[in-house]
């Protein structure tokens, strides 16, 4: 599933196109797709409306109308790209929305598993109230990290993925921020040292800072707007990596085992289950 850099990638990506532009028509194939309104109702309120910016909160992108946001969630298979009317893209097989602009363009949604989600609504905290803080804002502060951490008791891999705790990261950042600070991800969030979890706090903003620089990481499904693959798989020292060689230490082969039904990598040289929490 595409995680806050796949989805800021997005998000950048599409934005020139789109600012200032409004929606003419709206297409869709696929009702179950439209988390809300009603498919009549979603395509005449979105008719005439300008696009005035398009942002992310956690793995949503959110497009801001005059009068409406647009949210969209990729969710597994899911891409979003900006094309001329005539163009013809090996994504178009997956389309189920097409937004018609106002200069002969198409903000286009392919999604061949189908688990993405739209919503149209007149306030984003509508479907975005539940979500944690921004990992990469600035008032996600090494205070505020330790604050949402404290009576924690759970297992820290599983809290990492919890949008509510904190918003964007899965899987692959998820073990990738824990192999740089050197935790296990089946110890318990109570069990962290005040130096681990500098360590897990500082791991969270470079992950991600380094998998929006490259763009995301294209394991799976993920191409930016433009086909593309990122280049963050490249770099990833932990996730994916099974049987290799740690490169951080040379010393052990990355491991993988299944935490809440979550593949999850680590290297057990690294990531010692010292003070393992049951």
């Amino acid at each position: 599933m595409p995680e806050l850099p796949e989805v800021e990638t997005t998000v950048r990506g599409i934005r020139p196109a789109l600012l200032n532009h409004r929606i003419v028509d709206v297409w869709l194939d696929w009702p179950q797709g439209l988390a809300t309104p009603d498919p009549e109702v979603f395509q005449a309120r979105l008719k005439g409306q300008r696009i005035r910016e398009v942002t992310r909160r956690a793995k949503y992108i959110i497009v801001t109308l005059e009068a409406d946001s647009l949210l969209i969630h990729l969710k597994m298979t899911g891409r979003l790209y900006v094309v001329p009317d005539d163009s013809q893209q090996y994504a178009d097989q997956w389309v189920h929305f097409r937004f018609q602009l106002d200069n002969g363009y198409q903000l286009r949604f392919s999604d061949s598993r189908k688990f993405g989600r739209v919503y149209l609504v007149d306030d984003p905290a509508i479907v975005t109230a539940d979500l944690g803080p921004e990992p990469l804002d600035p008032a996600f502060t090494l205070e505020a990290f330790q604050r949402r951490l404290a009576r924690r008791k759970g297992k820290i891999k599983p809290l990492l993925l919890n949008q509510s705790f904190v918003a964007g990261i899965g899987n692959i950042y998820a073990d990738e921020a824990l192999h740089l600070a050197g935790i296990h991800p089946i110890r318990s969030a109570s069990t962290l040292s005040e130096d681990e979890i500098v360590a897990l706090w500082q791991g969270i903003q470079s992950v991600l800072a380094d998998g929006i620089a490259r763009e995301g990481a294209s394991v799976n499904w993920y191409r930016k707007p433009d086909g593309t693959k990122g280049q963050a798989q490249n770099g990833l020292r932990a996730y994916g990596q099974t049987g290799r060689l740690c490169q951080t230490c040379q010393q052990a082969a990355i491991e993988k085992i299944v935490i809440g039904q979550r593949g999850t990598h680590f290297c057990p040289n690294c990531q010692r289950e010292t003070h393992y929490g049951r």
